[in-house]
């Protein structure tokens, strides 16, 4: 059994607390992975042209505001 089904396996055997309590944490551990993801991408200027493009969509009067 891999590690992933034995993580799989231990996760339908909690309690409903305790699944929320693991949802939870995963949900702040997930956001973490995101942001830095995010920053690296950012830094790395991975993210550059598609700020460009918006900046350029904006000015041209494309933009709207929801």
């Amino acid at each position: 059994m891999s590690e992933v089904e034995q993580i799989e396996s231990r996760i339908k055997s909690l309690s409903q607390a305790d699944l929320a309590k693991l949802r939870s944490w995963f949900i702040e551990f997930d956001a973490q992975a995101w942001d830095r993801q995010l920053e690296s991408d950012s830094a790395a200027g991975r993210l550059d042209a598609l700020m460009e493009e918006s900046i350029s969509e904006h000015e041209a009067g494309k933009s709207r505001v929801l």
